[in-house]
């Protein structure tokens, strides 16, 4: 990426002054420049929610679509089961879908969707060459905080994609994606700053700010930004 078009997106971060720090090139984090990105196949008939963990992409957004699981499966408009490669190294990991995306049935969406495509940006990253997904396939009703039970209905899911997708690392943005990924109520600001593991398989996963809380509360993205950075570095292997 040209200078002129990271402090573009660095602007967008409200970062102009910001440079990213150089680590080793590390071309399994970074997609080739131009390499077109795999898509998610249209799933062709429902699979039953039970029993997720054989399934491949095909079948498990189509076990999403069909979930009955919990009661969001009566009030949502339709699933947002996740978008982008499915050879992606970098897993991105909301919370929940909200109204714009319980509509189009894509997560982050809108001015956070819009700021979480910037901060990629500013690390080389298209939203293309991630994947993005929630810890709830389902809105819950009037935006509120997922209840336990209905993560842990939809944890199998996520599990799934995950050993789908065997990503170099997880980036949890905002404190209800972090705190149900890591199983604690520790508060985001202790979270932040160092390499967490998810799941048998171990993968390092980091913790940042919601794009949506940065929209309200703007003097925190260059912490965010020292976030990304932080995971980039984790992703080249690099420790601190």
């Amino acid at each position: 990426m040209n200078s002129a078009l990271r402090s573009q997106y660095l602007a967008a971060l409200g970062l102009e002054s910001w440079s990213l720090r150089r680590g080793p090139a590390v071309p399994e984090c970074l997609p080739e420049p131009g390499a077109p990105a795999p898509s998610l196949p249209t799933p062709s008939a429902p699979t039953p929610s039970e029993g997720v963990a054989d399934l491949g992409w095909t079948e498990l957004r189509a076990a999403v679509a069909a979930c009955t699981r919990c009661p969001l499966s009566t009030t949502r408009t339709q699933t947002v089961f996740g978008v982008g490669s499915v050879e992606a190294k970098w897993l991105i990991v909301g919370e929940a879908p909200g109204a714009e995306e319980d509509r189009q049935g894509e997560p982050f969406v809108g001015r956070a969707g819009q700021l979480l495509n910037a901060m990629l940006r500013a690390i080389g990253l298209e939203r293309e060459q991630v994947f993005i997904a929630n810890v709830l396939k389902c809105r819950p009703p009037g935006n509120r905080d997922p209840a336990p039970l209905e993560a842990a209905q939809c944890l199998p899911y996520l599990d799934r994609q995950i050993a789908l997708l065997r990503p170099r690392i997880m980036l949890a943005v905002g404190r209800i994606s972090a705190q149900n990924l890591l199983k604690t109520d520790v508060s985001l600001g202790r979270l932040r700053g160092q390499v967490h593991h998810f799941g048998a398989s171990r993968v390092p996963l980091v913790v940042t700010y919601h794009p949506a809380y940065l929209l309200r509360a703007p003097a925190e993205k260059r912490k965010a930004w020292e976030d990304l950075q932080f995971a980039r570095e984790v992703c080249s292997g690099v420790q601190r």
